[in-house]
This record gives structure tokens, sequence and C-alpha cells, in this order.
């Protein structure tokens, strides 16, 4: 007889306790693949995650902790006035001004990433949107947009919405001069794009440094974008990374 074979699938929950402790777990994991990914940079960089119960507030990383640090027990509950309801420490004014209106445009998205990623804030710089240069690329095919501007440190929730509109219904948005934002239907899948994003970036400016990069047909990249940028394959390939932290550094449940 066949042994019968299992596919991890995202988890339901029965109250808003348990859905909120998953989301926490999953967001400071995403602060230590950050860190272990190197994308930490000084002060800068944040995650978020609505909560599931306040949909207007969102958990965030503290500001001036350094990501390899980062417990459940850290997060903070931001609300939308920018006040820290839950946690004793500030909460990064940029985090709030970007995230609060991301999350305000987008009800769908559960879940933000950004950081001063070296390949992406190099990417960022020539202004323009990435190409099907791969497979793994092809996630962010006709899926991403430019936001063709740069105006110093993003402190006004105006610039924030500015953001947000380039975003628009994209899962990830090239801030110029600055680096990547990625969004998700959870946790997962925004941590998820945010790094293949910045192989993505990585292997766009290889590609050109060597040569003329020849780009997948239109066509093909149409129909490889639904094969690997679907919002279950963004949630499903985080899922080894996931695991791999927590055995690595089970102190972030704490």
């Amino acid at each position: 007889m066949a042994k019968e074979l299992t596919l991890t699938l995202p988890p339901t929950f029965d109250n808003v306790e348990d859905e909120r402790r998953h989301r926490k777990e999953r967001l400071a994991a995403g602060f230590r693949l950050f860190s272990k990914f190197g994308f930490d940079e000084g002060v800068a960089g944040h995650i978020t995650a609505r909560d599931p119960e306040l949909t207007d507030h969102f958990w965030v990383n503290p500001f001036g902790m350094h990501f390899g640090h980062i417990r459940v027990s850290d997060l903070l509950l931001v609300n939308h006035l920018g006040e820290v309801v839950e946690g004793d420490r500030p909460v990064n004014t940029a985090a709030f001004a970007i995230h609060s209106q991301v999350h305000a445009a987008r009800p769908d998205v559960i879940a933000a990433a950004h950081a001063h990623s070296p390949f992406g804030k190099s990417w960022s710089s020539l202004r323009r949107p990435l190409g099907p240069l791969t497979q793994d690329s092809c996630a962010f095919y006709g899926d991403h947009a430019v936001f063709e501007d740069y105006t110093g440190v993003v402190l006004d929730t105006e610039e924030g919405k500015r953001i947000a509109h380039a975003l628009g219904e994209c899962k990830a948005v090239i801030l110029s001069n600055h680096g990547n934002l990625t969004v998700g239907q959870s946790v997962d899948e925004a941590v998820w794009w945010f790094i293949t994003m910045e192989r993505t970036c990585q292997a766009q400016l290889l590609a050109e440094a060597a040569g003329t990069p020849v780009h997948i047909d239109p066509d093909m990249a149409t129909l490889t974008q639904t094969q690997v940028g679907s919002h279950i394959a963004g949630w499903f390939s985080f899922q080894p990374l996931y695991d791999r932290i927590t055995r690595e550094q089970p102190d972030l449940f704490e």
C-alpha cells in the first residue's frame, strides 16, 4: 500500500490569542533571519504584522534593538496614531510613517517588510524595475512597482501614503535610493518575498555586470509568475527557513 504523504498548509486558529501568538513568533523569526542574512544596517529596517483583533494596530520591532536579539516578548504593539500601547521601548518613526499607511491602504496585507539590504539598496539607485532574468525573479514579474522619488528619511505619514500609492496592489515596491519593501497575506510571505527579492537584485546586478542578460519571454514569465509568485508559494517557501532559525535560535520564542 502506498504511503500517505502530507503537505504543510497555512494554519487556522480557534481563537485570536493563538493567532496573535503565531504572528508574533513568525515576526521574531523574520527579524532573526534578517540578521542572519546581513540585512541589518544600524537602526534601519522594520517588519510589521497586523494584529488579528485590533486590525488598525500592528506589531513591530523596538527602535534601536538589533534584529538578532529580538524575541517575541520584545515586540511592540502600535496603534493608528503611532502610540506604543504594548511594550516599553520607542517605535521607529519611519516604521510608523511607512507601515501604517501601507496597512491602511491594503486591508489584505497582514505583514510588510523593509530593510536597507546591500543589493536591494544598490538596485534601488537605478530606479527601474527588475527584469524576468531567472525563474525566481518571475515571482515579481508584473507584480512590483518603483517609487521614483527620494526625499530623505521617511518621517511623515504623507510620504508613507505616497509609498503605499506607488505599491498599489503589488507584492513589492522598490524605494528609489533607499531599498525594497514587500508585503504579504502572512508574515511568512512578506519575509520570504523580501529575502528572494534581495537575491533577485543580486542576480541581476551580477548578470548585468557580466554582460547583457537574456530576459525570459513575456508569456513564459507570466506563466512562471503564477507558479512561483502566489501567496501560498511565498508562504510555503518560508517554512524551511523558519524551521532552521527556530531550531538554531529557540530563545526567539521567549
